[in-house]
Formats: structure tokens, sequence, C-alpha cells
């Protein structure tokens, strides 16, 4: 039987880890306190590293450490060592950028798989029979590559492809960028962005401002959503489905994990999806709170509806209400953990890991002394709700909006 497509997910922390896993990922991708980028994520010790490979390993899923800083001379110190540490707690892969830093893998720690990380911009065939030939196990293509490209690789290269779907996108080629560097010092080819892409600027012709003070210009991008050719991706062979995010939300890593999930296993079980089924798991995807959405590199050079320009924040809300810690059949109680305001006996909706989206009507609320509440307004106070529908725990529960998701495609 063919082996199915992975759905691999971010984890910024161990929470976020197992949430990811829960709600459906086949693997998680991590950073270590060492040699990974995105060095404000809240990284992993070892001794998390190797609590995240046993919580992974007991649901069937696999552990990926990012590895993938460009080291300079002064960075390499114990990189073998950390390695064979990696190795020995049982992680599967790691995900590496740099050739020094792979071959020191294939050398000390020979049970890691070495993933070719996406700095290294393999955009066809050819790129990835190379790495092969040293010895790699997976690529992971360019977000410049389109659909058709992705397609043809595959067809002449049997070493495993994963590809982006879902995430923010780097205004340089491949995350390959010196901007962040020369206007801060941070280096993020060494795990210091600082995303100065999003910043916001004016703009000057010579001594001319060009833009209003009320109008200042980003060089951002929305955010990737490929899930309309996930049919075609997994139809082409594609071995993994990636979602960027290391340093979202728990509730956005839930609400896309689930979502993905739920769309892989039904094209598996369907062979395609109908335009009607795309537009329902579209609605899920816009709960997520994200920036706005295009379709990246998949059609072609992006268009410049696919910028931000101006606006560069992620639409945070507060439809997200409540965390489920427990429930009860017997007496219809959920024990609920706060994240945002809500009042009782209003309608919302609860998601979990065996939970698809299910609406429903709070009963009353109450307090740990049994009190009644008119309002839930302390996060992290754990309150009880009834409830007239099934919860389980680790579900999540956000409010019923209407959204506008013209940004959607």
């Amino acid at each position: 039987m063919e082996k199915k497509i992975e759905l691999l997910a971010p984890a910024g922390d161990l929470e976020r880890l197992k949430i990811a896993v829960l709600y459906g990922a086949d693997a998680v991708y991590l950073g270590g306190k060492q040699f990974s980028l995105r060095s404000r994520a809240s990284n992993f010790t070892i001794e998390d590293i190797a609590e995240g490979v046993k919580f992974a390993n007991a649901h069937g899923a696999h552990v990926h450490v990012t590895v993938n800083m460009l080291p300079h001379e002064e960075d390499l110190d114990g990189l073998k060592e950390y390695l064979m540490e990696l190795e020995r707690i049982g992680v599967t892969a790691i995900i590496a950028a740099s050739p020094t830093i792979m071959m020191c893998a294939k050398k000390y720690a020979p049970k890691l798989e070495v993933h070719v990380s996406t700095q290294h911009s393999s955009t066809n065939a050819s790129a990835a029979n190379y790495w092969k030939q040293k010895g790699m196990d997976r690529v992971v293509l360019a977000r410049e590559v389109t659909l058709e490209e992705i397609k043809e690789t595959a067809k002449h290269t049997d070493v495993p492809l994963e590809v982006f779907i879902h995430g923010g996108m780097c205004i340089s080629y491949s995350g390959r960028c010196v901007l962040s560097n020369n206007m801060t010092g941070r280096d993020a080819n060494r795990g210091g962005c600082a995303q100065s892409c999003r910043w916001k600027y004016r703009l000057f012709e010579k001594n001319r401002a060009i833009h209003d003070e009320k109008d200042l210009f980003s060089m951002s991008s929305k955010d990737l959503m490929a899930a309309r050719y996930i049919p075609e991706l997994i139809h082409a062979g594609i071995a993994s489905l990636k979602i960027e995010g290391r340093m979202k939300s728990s509730y956005y890593i839930a609400t896309l994990i689930k979502t993905y999930r739920l769309l892989i296993d039904e094209v598996y079980e369907k062979g395609n999806i109908s335009e009607e089924r795309l537009q329902w798991y579209f609605n899920e995807f816009s709960k997520a709170e994200n920036r706005p959405t295009a379709i990246g590199f998949y059609e072609g050079q992006p268009l410049p509806s696919a910028q931000l320009y101006g606006v560069n924040g992620a639409g945070v809300t507060q439809e997200y209400i409540a965390y489920v810690l427990d429930y009860s059949e017997e007496t219809q109680v959920a024990t609920l953990e706060v994240r945002n305001n809500f009042k009782p006996h209003i309608e919302a909706e609860v998601f979990g890991p065996t939970i698809t989206t299910t609406k429903f009507m709070f009963g009353d609320l109450y307090d740990k002394d049994g009190n009644k509440m008119d309002v839930a307004k302390t996060p992290m106070q754990v309150i009880y709700a009834k409830v007239p529908c099934p919860m389980e725990k680790d579900a999540m529960i956000r409010k019923v909006m209407i959204k506008d998701r013209r940004d959607i495609y």
C-alpha cells in the first residue's frame, strides 16, 4: 500500500507539540536551543525534546528538529555532541541548511534522517537528485516553485519531497535575507530575524515623501494557503505537507491541523474534493488568527494582490474563548479554562481531537465555588459550564462569528 502523505506541523513549545499531535499531525518540527533559526520561539531544551519524542511516539507521530542555521566558524562548537544526543533520544530527522551540519549528522548520528532545508532553494529534480547522491533523506522544495514544477520534479526523482502548504512567506528568496542583519545586527540566517520586511516604512524619492503618513509601506506578503492543491500534491506522490508557524498559538495550530487532517483524509477516501467541500474547509481555515492569505507561487508569479503593503499584523481576535479540561457525560458539565471574555447562553462551537466543528448553546456558567457567573472574563480561570453536546478533554471552544472570507482566494 502506498504510504500516506505526512502532515507536518510546527511546534514552538511542548504545549503546542502535544496539541499538534492530538489534533492529527503525523510529525512535528521544532527548534532546539542551539543551531536553530527562530531564536524568538520558545525553543526546546534536550529534556523537552526527549519528552516531546516520547509523547509523539506514543501517538504514532515523529519529531523533526531544525538544525538549520548557517553557522560561522565560532558557531560549530558542540555540534557533534548535539546531533548525537538528538539521535540518542529518538528524534526522527533534522532539517539542515549547511552541508557541514548535514555531513556531521551522517558521520556521527547516522540514524537521524537529514532533510535539506528550503533555504537551499531546491527548485528542480536535478537539485533533489544531487542531495540524494550526498546521502540526504528528503528535500524541502523552495517556496518559489509552482504546482506544475512540483509535479514535474516529483516525476524525475525518487527522493522524498516536502512542500509548504500554509503559513508565512519570506519576502526574500527562500529565506536568504540580509535585511534584518543590515538594519538591526540580527542575522536572519543564524537565528535572529527581526522581520524587518514587516515593519512600516515611509517612502521617499530623493527628499520628497511619496507616501502619506497615514499610508505607510511594508514589504510583507500575505500568508500562504494552498489547501486547493492538496489532491494534486497527494496524487503527485509528495512525501510531506508542511505548515509554517512555530511562533503561532496553540489555537492557531489546532485549527489548522484539525482542518488539514480532515481535508487530507477526505481526499484519500474520495480521491478528490468538491468545490462545495473546499468552501467549507476555507471557512474553517479562516477561523485561525492570521494574516490574510493567498496562494503564493502555486499558480506562478504572485500578483500585487498577494502583498499586504500597508497591513502586516496578524488578525488576532477574541473568538477563542475556552479550553476543555474535562467533561462529564453524566451531568453534561464541562470543566473549562477561560481564554477570552464570554457570557452564558451564547452560541458557540466546539472542535477537538475527535470532534469536528459542532455548534451549541451554552447553558449556565459557574465558578469553582458553584456560584453562577454573569460573564467569564478572567483568562486561565477554571469554570464549569452546562453544555448540551458531548465534549472531550483538549477540545477548544470559540464564539460563532460571521467572517468576511474574501481574503481566502
